[in-house]
C-alpha cells in the first residue's frame, strides 16, 4: 500500500512559480472579463450599506425606527441595507444619511 502512495506522490508534478510579468491586477482581470463596473458598483453599495448600518448602531436606531423617521416601510430599509440590492436612489441615501447624522458626498474621479 505504501508503495502505491509513494508512487502517486512522486508522480505529481510540482508547479513552477509564476512569473510576475504574467500576473495582472484584479481590476485588469475584471475589465478584461467585462465585469469591472458591476463589481465596482456592488462594492460601493456594500460600503454605503455598512456605513449606514454602523451609524444606526452608534445612534441606537433600529430598522423600524429608521423607517418611521424616513416615512417609509421596513422592507425599503431592508433594501437600503442589503449590499446586493443596487436599486436605491440617491434621494433615499441622502435621507438615510441625514437621519443617522451623516451626509452623502459623491465625487467624480
Amino acid at each position: 500500500m505504501r508503495d502505491k502512495e509513494f508512487s502517486m506522490t512522486k508522480a505529481r508534478k510540482r508547479k513552477s512559480p509564476r512569473s510576475a510579468a504574467k500576473l495582472s491586477t484584479l481590476d485588469a482581470f475584471l475589465k478584461e472579463d467585462g465585469t469591472l463596473q458591476e463589481f465596482q458598483a456592488t462594492a460601493i453599495k456594500e460600503v454605503l450599506a455598512w456605513q449606514i448600518a454602523e451609524a444606526m448602531k452608534a445612534n441606537n436606531i433600529s430598522r423600524s425606527g429608521l423607517a418611521t423617521r424616513m416615512k417609509t416601510s421596513r422592507s425599503q430599509i431592508g433594501r437600503l441595507l442589503d449590499p446586493k440590492d443596487g436599486n436605491v436612489t440617491l434621494n433615499t441615501l441622502q435621507r438615510a444619511a441625514k437621519i443617522v447624522g451623516r451626509s452623502l458626498r459623491l465625487d467624480l474621479v
